[in-house]
């Protein structure tokens, strides 16, 4: 089937944000692939009549439910609330408990407490995803709403909703005077030629700027430096898990026992050109390595050493036993490390932050299913 908004003036076709296939291996949609500008082809779902809303700042509706609530206040964590899509009753506010009530099925899924909570964690992880997104222009996300299905085939939950200006509430420097969302259309008093051309203009300013989403401001690399060639499979898992979250990684052999002087010159050409990088030590028995290289650079060094089923228990001293003034940290698993890297780059790439955020909602769900199955197992 196809799918396009149609619920709001198009300048251009302003991008999903999760339409690429980046977005699609961390967050689970109904997209399949673009068909056009205005359309694209989407999985069959049965549509979930719920619009999920996610606020960071109080606005709009929500302050005349809330009377006594000044706009601006911000929400920590973001708010969720959920509406029933029942155009006759003004899509009423629902709690979960109507939610389950319902005893709602889709596609052969019945939605109970499990199916609720999992759209209301993805609901929070999608905004969260595009708030930090929006945050290296200096816009802020004041708010999103968005609709599930659950696949036919598969029988998952999916976000099965086009996200685009009429989904979001969005205030360049924070400031709602300056708008660039379908708000600015509803609250015109007067629709003139004049009007309809500033909405346009800001319709616009968010189709270019959302082509940006897609783009890191910032890149950053993982240098893995091991001291034997023999350790190399060690440092592979290092670098495909670097890998899964779109970070480059070069791996390099260096001894600070027996060629510190070359340890150091490596150092210093990472060091020289300006790109983030993070410094993983990869040394067996006795780790000079990690400490020497923190010692001499301001960049952040993780220890990952491959310890031996024989050894391990008295060589792991050596990377957790530092002089006083070293700040190398230590993390045992490669795809620990990996992880580790790319949580201190995603504080300034929003990119490899998003795949950090989505992977820890769909660790969530899987735990989520599986204790729904064990508890039917074992009921």
């Amino acid at each position: 089937m196809f799918g396009a908004s149609g619920r709001a003036p198009r300048c251009r076709d302003a991008a999903h944000p999760f339409r690429s296939k980046t977005w699609q291996k961390r967050i689970k949609t109904a997209f399949v692939r673009k068909h056009s500008n205005t359309a694209f082809i989407a999985a069959h779902c049965e549509m979930i009549p719920i619009e999920w809303v996610c606020r960071r700042i109080a606005t709009g509706s929500f302050l005349k439910r809330n009377p006594g609530v000044k706009e601006g206040y911000r929400f920590y964590p973001p708010k969720i609330e959920m509406f029933y899509k029942d155009d006759a009753a003004n899509d009423p506010q629902w709690s979960e408990e109507q939610l389950i009530e319902a005893k709602f099925r889709f596609a052969g899924l019945e939605i109970g407490q499990t199916e609720v909570d999992i759209m209301a964690h993805s609901t929070q992880a999608i905004f969260e995803i595009l708030e930090k997104a929006w945050q290296p222009q200096n816009c802020t996300l004041v708010d999103l709403k968005v609709e599930f299905g659950v696949d036919i085939t598969t029988k998952e939950i999916v976000l099965a909703d086009v996200i685009d200006n009429d989904s979001w509430r969005l205030w360049p420097s924070g400031d709602r005077k300056q708008q660039k969302d379908k708000q600015s259309y509803r609250d015109l008093k007067e629709v003139t030629p004049e009007a309809l051309l500033m909405v346009k203009r800001n319709f616009e300013w968010v189709a270019e700027r959302v082509e940006l989403l897609l783009k890191p401001q910032t890149q950053g690399r993982v240098a893995v430096l091991m001291g034997s060639p023999s350790d190399v499979d060690h440092c592979e898992k290092i670098k495909k898990a670097c890998g899964n979250y779109g970070i480059p990684c070069e791996l390099r052999v260096t001894s600070a026992h027996k060629g510190p002087d070359e340890t150091l010159r490596i150092k210093a050409e990472y060091e020289g050109d300006g790109v983030p990088t993070i410094f993983v030590a990869v040394a067996g028995r006795s780790n000079g390595l990690g400490p020497v290289m923190s010692g001499n650079t301001a960049y952040p060094v993780v220890n990952c050493p491959p310890l031996s089923a024989e050894w391990g228990a008295q060589d792991v001293w050596s990377s957790l036993r530092l002089p006083s003034g070293l700040g190398c940290s230590t993390v045992l698993s490669p795809e620990g490390a990996a992880q580790f890297a790319a949580q201190i780059l995603g504080l300034n790439n929003h990119f490899v932050w998003a795949k950090l955020r989505a992977n820890m909602l769909n660790v969530w769900i899987s735990l989520k299913q599986a204790d729904k199955k064990m508890r039917k197992c074992t009921s």
